[in-house]
């Protein structure tokens, strides 16, 4: 007999996976450290596969917990829109939106919330165009989409468009399992720059890398160039450099199973953020406005559990 999964088991899950520990999961909820660990022990056998890697100060979210997050944020949100949203006038709008973003948003930030979107509005159809920083900032120039979703920390001149901050995203230096540097609770630039770095090249990570050395040259011995993320993994996990890169992309582990180690960084580092775009005096209307503001209260929505992550000492950053 298959065991019963309940939503308060998901909310227990969920509160457990942004707190990073069950006893702050616990004190979040108002309940007993017992009750958290009972619902996710259940919510594991139930799908026979651990959902949290045991650590000694808290929990990590497993590979297969970190999809049946999102699956549960999903559950959870249907339930909210059914209670909160009686009314089905929204199963009745359609139109389609012309969206452009690019690699790091399409591939880390953007799938769960289109998701959600749809799950809401699924008769609204969104175009959406990969695109790389340039030719996005042309289109929306010539308007020719209705809305981009970037990287704003990499446009140079902002205020040539309308735009709003959807997510900030703290970066540090990632170190194989074995590096000298994973011992350390923060480390120095100064200290970075003495390491073979794995320099990525896709969405301006190479000009933003270059940023970090202010007016000294960063980093000073590049070991390989790739556009490849997953190839960063790789090189950092397996010793042969170091890279800085956003929480939004990290994972603690490369695609062969090696472990990555995130170190915090002692000096200035300026996050990633990402945000919305829209052609300048040309505030969005209609379809395109009811996308815009779904994307900034959810945004909105998940910065405050990841608040309540980070105030607990865990948390999916």
């Amino acid at each position: 007999m298959k065991h019963e999964v309940t939503l308060r088991q998901f909310r227990y899950f969920i509160a457990a996976a942004v707190s990073g520990q069950f006893s702050a999961a616990a004190e979040a909820e108002n309940v007993s450290q017992s009750a958290i660990s009972n619902a996710v022990q259940s919510l594991e056998r139930r799908l026979n596969a651990p959902l949290f890697e045991r650590l000694p100060h808290g929990v990590a979210l497993t590979p297969q917990g970190q999809v049946f997050f999102h699956h549960a944020h999903h559950v959870l949100d249907a339930v909210n829109d059914a209670l909160n949203h009686a009314d089905l006038k929204r199963q009745n709008i359609r139109g389609q939106i012309h969206v452009a973003a690019g690699y790091t948003v399409l591939g880390y930030f953007l799938p769960d919330l289109l998701s959600r979107f749809k799950h809401s509005y699924p008769n609204i159809d969104i175009a959406l165009v990969d695109m790389e920083r340039p030719a996005m900032e042309q289109a929306l120039q010539r308007q020719e989409i209705d809305l981009g979703i970037g990287l704003l920390s990499n446009i140079a001149h902002l205020e040539q468009y309308g735009h709003h901050r959807l997510a900030s995203s703290r970066r540090r230096l990632w170190v194989s399992d074995q590096h000298a540097l994973a011992r350390e609770s923060s480390v120095t630039l100064a200290q970075i720059n003495e390491q073979p770095y794995i320099l990525l090249t896709v969405d301006d990570a190479d000009t933003a890398a270059a940023r970090h050395g202010g007016q000294g040259a960063f980093p000073e011995r590049v070991a390989m160039k790739t556009r490849s993320l997953e190839a960063v993994r790789g090189l950092v996990a397996y010793g042969f450099g170091v890279s800085i890169l956003s929480d939004m992309v990290y994972r603690p582990w490369s695609l062969e199973g090696k472990r990555i180690h995130a170190v915090g960084i002692s000096d200035p580092v300026e996050p990633m953020e990402v945000g919305l775009l829209w052609p300048r005096g040309r505030e969005p209307i209609g379809l395109v406005a009811l996308f815009q503001r779904f994307l900034i209260q959810a945004c909105e929505q998940d910065m405050a559990r990841a608040s309540l992550g980070g105030r607990r000492g865990g948390g999916l950053l």
